[in-house]
């Protein structure tokens, strides 16, 4: 009689480890899409500071033009050592990677003659972020995707 008691409990031991295993991927899957909305949202703040920074970059280019008539670069290394003046000048620190793609290519817009008025990430991917945006970025509120997270040149 005893036999047939233990016999039935090894059953009820195996079931509860299986939920107890199922719980467990549940509760496995649910922090990792947790970590990754989180780790996507420090890559937008990234690539909002990176952006501030090519913005700002733009600006003193063009306002240390020597003499009147103020240029914008016509490429992003130009950013980096001025070739206009015979001395180190920099507008940026470092050529930036494009937090969404890994890569230190950027989507550039162009005037006429070639000048880079702006950048933007090359990710066709959707924003978390749709609102509450800085003054600067207040058209990027509703973008369906990063590459409509255009950084123009600033204006002061």
């Amino acid at each position: 009689m005893v036999v047939g008691v233990l016999q039935g409990e090894r059953g009820f031991t195996y079931i509860g480890v299986l939920v107890l295993v199922a719980l467990m991927g549940v509760g496995l899957a649910a922090s990792g899409q947790i970590w990754h909305t989180a780790h996507k949202r420090e890559k937008e703040r990234e690539l909002l500071f990176i952006g501030q920074e090519f913005r700002l970059a733009l600006y003193r280019y063009a306002k240390h033009t020597p003499g009147k008539a103020r240029r914008a670069p016509l490429s992003l290394e130009e950013l980096l050592q001025d070739p206009r003046h015979p001395g180190i000048q920099r507008h940026l620190r470092k050529m930036y990677a494009d937090p969404m793609t890994g890569s230190t290519e950027w989507g550039l817009v162009k005037g006429p003659a070639g000048e880079i008025y702006g950048v933007y990430s090359l990710s066709s991917d959707e924003p978390l972020k749709k609102s509450n945006f800085a003054l600067a970025d207040r058209n990027f509120e509703g973008a369906a995707k990063y590459s409509d997270w255009v950084f123009m040149q600033a204006r002061n």
